[in-house]
């Protein structure tokens, strides 16, 4: 597999099997992926593999949480609050197209906080990453972070493994913090779930779509 045959395959799964993955092949695809770029050569990235009995007892508290509607402070905001179009209208669009998938419809409430709440099972993956960083870093160590994690992504392709980024595991970084023990000069900034695709998932029939290159692409000269 080449790079853009990678880049291509490459997309958030949301069903997994439970068929477990070997922790050397995390650790090698977490290695690997250290050669991403980074201002100053800073490597701002901690990583935390999880799988396991860990894994199993986070879900557990998180099943927990969930049905008690317990909640924390999020450690930042994971989309603007202001986000005006065409941003909220691709993020509305990419929902919609999701709910269709799975045969939820728009006005049933309850059955669409129920698929959410998959999102801390990692929708059934047998392992996880973690990725947090020291709090003093800003932005340019944030960007650093996310091609870290595409370059994480790109190798479990490679691999024959699928990932789901996950942001929404902000919402409860006391709980992540306590789970992977946290040092308190660190922040969370995401989880992933990594394994297995099931292929016969709904979810996994979804294939996002880009915007045109008239919205974003620029030449000049």
């Amino acid at each position: 597999m080449d790079v853009t045959e990678a880049i291509a395959a490459r997309r958030s799964v949301r069903g997994f099997l439970d068929t477990p993955v070997d922790p050397a092949l995390l650790r090698n695809l977490a290695l690997k992926a250290a050669r991403a770029a980074t201002g100053g050569n800073l490597q701002p990235w901690h990583i935390a593999i999880v799988h396991g009995e860990p894994l199993a007892r986070l879900k557990a508290t998180m099943t927990e949480k969930i049905a008690t509607g317990a909640t924390e402070t999020p450690a930042y905001d994971i989309y603007p609050k202001d986000l005006t179009a065409p941003y909220k209208d691709r993020r509305f669009a990419v929902g919609e197209a999701m709910y269709a998938h799975i045969g939820i419809s728009r006005d049933d409430k309850a059955a669409r906080r129920d698929w959410f709440a998959r999102n801390f099972a990692f929708f059934g993956a047998p392992a996880a990453y973690f990725c947090t960083v020291d709090k003093r870093m800003g932005p340019p160590q944030w960007s650093d972070l996310g091609m870290y994690l595409q370059n994480l992504m790109l190798l479990a392709v490679e691999a024959g493994l699928a990932t789901c980024p996950q942001e929404c595991w902000a919402m409860y970084p006391d709980t992540v913090g306590a789970a992977i023990r946290i040092p308190e000069d660190r922040m969370l900034f995401c989880g992933m779930a990594i394994g297995y695709e099931d292929k016969n998932a709904p979810a996994n029939a979804l294939r996002t779509e880009r915007a045109d290159e008239v919205e974003w692409l620029t030449a000049i000269g």
